[in-house]
């Protein structure tokens, strides 16, 4: 198809994705995965699809009726058949567990929350729809999940960061030989990260047609599909400009024409290319946080919040549909709020 999106192809590939793990898996998971394709994305579904296929291969290792034939020909009534026990040996598996090339796995506790919440959505579709009688993961209690504290750059280390993009220092005698080459497009790139706290896949499927410098504004496409305006500052617009100058002159290869940032090869840069950039400039701040395009997202909401107090405007800005997504992530700073309202109320003039 021609003058596909960046969205576009990602949705194609992550359709033709799921259709090839569901040939790997029993048929009759084709239904549990139609019945909950209008609620959850497309990458949830692949999380679905290879979770499953996990819990499969150990029922598999655990039965010896199933021993030698392929997990698709594994039947739905082996659903019927299982307590919360099994669900919780499956879990206790889950830890540490070699595959049948000999791969290794480790899950924390979050890695198996997330599994374990994959057999709850599951079980509840089937027994939603009266074909099983018993949903025996309801016993099993989720993994206790200790909250991690938020990592992001400080304002220091931002103004830092943005110096070395801009000047090179700090790189080795390699890495600047690519700075010098691509050092107006990071810094266009890092400054929009951190001045409007944008995901790096929205950042990477941006257009030129996106970008509106009449009303400083880029429009991006959330999560879930739905198209979005999030407007910048001057010095995002001063940073992109300047790309803009430099991006005309760039002949995109075929099928890349319209991309807003292109990596070295003249094509649509990707979110690996990004991780890596954030990472190369980012270890030149500091060693001891380990940044990512997300901790750069996680910078410009906590300095939002900061500025403003208003956790429904920067669960807006950030694209969360649920405003509790975002107490959750920012709650340390909540709290620190409250306790600053301590001494806010005089009761009796001293």
């Amino acid at each position: 198809m021609e003058n596909e999106t960046y969205h576009q192809k990602k949705a194609k590939e992550n359709i033709l994705k799921l259709r090839e793990l569901l040939t790997q898996l029993p048929p009759w998971l084709k239904d549990f995965f139609r019945g909950i394709e209008q609620s959850t994305e497309p990458r949830t579904r692949i999380a679905y699809a290879i979770d499953l296929q996990t819990f499969l291969e150990f029922l598999q290792s655990q039965n010896p009726s199933f021993e030698g034939k392929p997990i698709k020909e594994i039947p739905r009534d082996v659903l019927t058949s299982l307590k919360s026990t099994d669900i919780e040996e499956y879990l206790e598996h889950l830890k540490y567990y070699k595959n049948a090339e000999g791969k290794e796995f480790i899950n924390n506790d979050r890695a198996m929350k997330r599994k374990l919440s994959t057999l709850r959505t599951m079980y509840s579709y089937y027994h939603k729809n009266k074909i099983i009688d018993e949903n025996p993961v309801l016993q099993v209690d989720m993994p206790k999940i200790h909250e991690k504290a938020i990592v992001r750059l400080e304002i220091n280390e931002v103004a830092e960061l943005l110096d070395v993009v801009e000047t090179g220092s700090k790189l080795t005698d390699t890495q600047k030989v690519f700075h010098e080459k691509n050092k107006v497009r990071d810094l266009a790139l890092m400054t929009l990260l951190l001045g409007t706290g944008i995901r790096v896949s929205e950042c990477v499927g941006l257009d030129l047609t996106d970008v509106d410098f009449d009303n400083d504004r880029i429009k991006v496409v959330r999560k879930g599909g739905y198209e979005s305006y999030v407007y910048f500052g001057e010095e995002v617009r001063d940073a992109l400009l300047s790309y803009m100058d430099e991006r005309d002159q760039i002949i995109a290869v075929d099928g890349h024409e319209n991309a807003l940032f292109l990596s070295s090869r003249r094509s649509r840069i990707s979110v690996r290319n990004v991780e890596v950039l954030v990472k190369k400039y980012a270890q030149t701040v500091t060693t001891l946080k380990k940044i990512t395009p997300h901790k750069l997202r996680s910078t410009y909401g906590t300095s939002l919040y900061q500025e403003t107090g208003d956790i429904y405007l920067v669960a807006d800005v950030l694209g969360h549909r649920d405003v509790n997504t975002t107490k959750k992530h920012y709650a340390a700073i909540e709290d620190e709020r409250r306790r600053s309202a301590r001494d806010k109320v005089k009761l009796r003039e001293k």
